[in-house]
């Protein structure tokens, strides 16, 4: 006989219902084998579901490092009433991805809840010279390219291949080339794909202009990736694109229809990613 497991779906790096990234989160599941994880990430059908802070993909896929698949697990702590209700700030530790890495939740009356994590170190990796090919993944001409910075792959506990381009057209014309993508993205060990141009949308506090693909794992598009906005910042800041100590703002999803704002504090080589988000929905599911 079926057993059942309540599941709640949280927008995370949301201000609104049905904006940010929808994260599918299984809070109760110490019974659940891993094959069981990933049969209701399968049927749920989110970029990820979280099961007791362990995160999978529609195809299966485990996927690591401290991003809205953590931070969504966190803001249900904080709605249900997991949390101690002690003080407006609170810090814990997580052990994700085999890191265990701080975590700040701030709740505060009248104000929805914001969780702060803090990633690994950035570590830097390939610099892909071949604009030609990374282009074509993702259906764009060498000219869309930004001229001074090559796509490379940088971690702050996910390695992604940050691409710039010359501007936010740019980054809305692309339409990813799935075997071409993977191919470039193995090539360089990186995991996804983060395109971004910086010239945001909405330029109050905002940095950049992002999309995320990640055919490695399955993931089409993604709405709002942390584990990719955390090596961005990084980056920038080494640059000299944005000051060393600084909190910014990294937009995603637009063109999904699903506008998330990614507030990221860089200081020297601690990054931590925060934002806010909701509870939209819950239920129970047979397993």
């Amino acid at each position: 006989m079926a057993s059942r497991v309540p599941f709640y779906f949280v927008d995370v790096f949301a201000s609104r219902p049905l904006t940010g990234n929808p994260l599918s989160l299984v809070p109760d599941a110490d019974g659940l084998g891993e094959a069981q994880m990933c049969a209701i990430a399968r049927e749920f059908n989110q970029s990820e579901t979280t099961v007791r802070l362990r995160s999978f993909t529609p195809i299966g896929a485990e996927v690591g490092g401290a991003g809205h698949n953590a931070l969504g697990a966190w803001l249900w702590m904080e709605a249900a009433g997991r949390l101690p209700s002690a003080g407006e700030e609170l810090s814990f530790q997580q052990q994700i991805a085999g890191r265990v890495l701080p975590v700040e939740v701030i709740s505060r009356p009248g104000e929805p809840a914001t969780v702060w994590m803090d990633q690994s170190p950035p570590q830097t990796g390939a610099v892909v010279r071949d604009r030609a090919a990374v282009a074509a993944a993702l259906g764009l001409t060498e000219g869309d390219l930004a001229a001074d910075e090559p796509a490379q792959v940088v971690s702050t506990g996910a390695g992604h291949l940050l691409v710039p381009v010359r501007n936010r057209g740019a980054v809305d014309r692309a339409v990813p080339d799935v075997a071409r993508l993977t191919r470039v993205l193995r090539q360089a060990g990186g995991e996804g794909c983060y395109l971004y141009s910086t010239d945001p949308v909405d330029p109050v506090g905002a940095v950049a202009d992002a999309r995320f693909f990640n055919p490695t794992v399955g993931i089409a598009e993604d709405p709002a990736t942390g584990t990719a906005a955390g090596p961005l910042v990084a980056r920038l800041a080494a640059m000299g694109k944005v000051p060393e100590q600084t909190t910014v703002i990294v937009e995603q999803g637009y063109a999904l229809g699903r506008p998330s704002r990614i507030q990221v504090s860089a200081f020297g080589p601690r990054i931590r990613v925060g934002g806010s988000g909701l509870v939209v929905a819950e239920g129970t599911l047979a397993t």
